[in-house]
């Protein structure tokens, strides 16, 4: 499945839709845990931080195999998820 181009707020959605992901497995979870520092002490003030979402899709993307298995169960182009960091980051869409 093709998005088009994302907006903000898709890419956000995108982006908790990635960190649901990562939860939804015990060992996903640890793994993003222990690479980012965050542990359930400060996970929930972390997730208000500006630039949060962007850092969940940021860790999906630079993983290949975890980044098509988030696409997989999405349904969804690995593409699509590097169009939503770009919206999370403020960026805009290249011509």
């Amino acid at each position: 499945m093709r998005l088009p181009w994302p907006d903000a707020d898709l890419g956000d959605s995108l982006a908790i839709a990635a960190l649901n992901f990562l939860a939804s497995d015990g060992d996903r979870l640890e793994r993003f845990l222990s690479t980012t520092g965050l542990g359930p002490h400060n996970l929930r003030k972390a997730a208000n931080e500006p630039h949060f979402l962007k850092s969940v899709l940021e860790y999906v993307a630079s993983d290949e195999p975890l980044l098509t298995a988030f696409a997989a169960e999405a349904g969804l182009d690995p593409a699509a998820v590097g169009r939503a960091l770009i919206t999370t980051q403020g960026g805009t869409k290249a011509v």
